[in-house]
């Protein structure tokens, strides 16, 4: 069932990730992930290296696409992503709706307590909060609309 929904969204356009939500990571490693974003992000989903010093979540929709490009590129570029794949984590939230965010991972994003979920479309991230305020500060309103502008929207 939770399958079919989530293809559902996707085919209606309501499958976009958003959203901002603060929270900690305990001392066990474990994030609880909001009942919103659970619901945006679909039953199953993949934990892994993101781009800025941060962590990716991917929907299993979206998983499924990434593996699917990654399966088509020669050995030769393939290889580059042996530490992506190597660290990556299948997570299915607990009943209290956590997950277990391993140690080299943690490590990785150089997350501490405190942590930021961001929705971004096809995926979530988790930052570090005082990285992901940093990162936040530097955008402002003419910065985005250069970015806008770049991306002709």
């Amino acid at each position: 069932m939770e399958e079919k929904r989530a293809k559902w969204r996707e085919e209606d356009g309501l499958g976009s990730v958003t959203g901002t939500y603060e929270h900690s990571v305990d001392a066990k490693g474990r994030l609880f992930i909001p009942a919103k974003l659970r619901e945006e992000l679909g039953g199953t989903f993949y934990l892994a290296m993101g781009v800025d010093t941060c962590l990716a979540i991917y929907p299993q929709e979206s998983w499924d696409r990434f593996t699917e490009k990654f399966a088509s590129l020669p050995i030769s570029k393939s290889k580059a992503m042996r530490s992506l794949f190597a660290n990556a984590v299948k997570c299915v939230p607990d009943s209290q709706g956590r997950i277990v965010i391993p140690q080299r991972l943690r490590t990785y994003a150089d997350l501490g307590k405190d942590v930021v979920i961001i929705g971004v479309h096809d995926r979530a991230e988790i930052w570090s909060a005082e990285r992901w305020y940093a990162e936040e500060e530097e955008m402002t309103p003419e910065k985005m609309a250069a970015l806008m502008d770049s991306l002709e929207l």
